[in-house]
């Protein structure tokens, strides 16, 4: 099994709900971003590139961790915080391993997909938000997307997908053909990020 995602980027409106969903549901510290929301144009957020009026160019990418199939970051992790399930190819985090060498980020082409805790996590309000079950965040530790396990383990769909305005995210078994997301990828012209790299990205972007 290898879950995985694909982004229809025809339906992406930036609006990013699939960004502060994933922050209230895996209540992150002040600062972190475990998904962010990528605009593919002008300097700024939210702009257009090239020039009016008929040369002007937009487009929103989400980005998180891409939960590759053969992950750089495992590779390079002294004390294998950062591994690869068996189970379902979700590439996770071990925060009661982690040293804090940070080895991972250097390693992971797919720059700003991880967050490191420089000190005791602190956070915009005084009480705990989201799900009960996601995991608490530690001083020193390399932390990303974990692709809501938490929540895949009660049946349930990740965060994103399930808050994403547009429809444009799917969620689902890319080894199992009979599902959406694996007959999406099939049917639709769609890209990877960074595929010389060789890592094997399990995010697919419909295009």
């Amino acid at each position: 099994m290898q879950y995985g995602m694909a982004i229809d980027l025809k339906r992406c409106l930036g609006c990013h709900a699939c960004a502060t969903s994933c922050r209230l549901s895996n209540n992150l510290p002040a600062g972190n971003w475990w998904n962010r929301v990528m605009t593919v144009g002008g300097e700024a957020i939210d702009t257009a590139g090239g020039l009016y009026p008929n040369n002007l160019g937009m487009q929103h990418t989400p980005l998180a961790c891409q939960h590759c199939e053969n992950p750089a970051c495992t590779k390079v992790c002294p004390v294998e915080a950062t591994y690869k399930r068996e189970e379902d190819g979700i590439v996770y985090q071990d925060y009661d391993k982690c040293i804090g060498c940070r080895m991972c980020i250097a390693a992971c082409p797919y720059t700003g997909v991880r967050s490191f805790n420089w000190e005791e996590p602190t956070y915009h309000l005084d009480f705990a938000v989201g799900d009960p079950d996601a995991l608490p965040h530690q001083k020193h530790t390399v932390e990303k997307c974990t692709m809501c396990a938490n929540l895949i383990a009660k049946g349930e769909m990740p965060k994103c997908v399930e808050a994403c305005v547009g429809r444009a995210r799917f969620f689902g078994d890319l080894d199992d053909p009979g599902s959406e997301v694996s007959q999406l990828v099939a049917r639709r012209e769609h890209k990877q990020l960074l595929p010389e790299m060789g890592t094997g990205p399990s995010v697919y972007y419909l295009v």
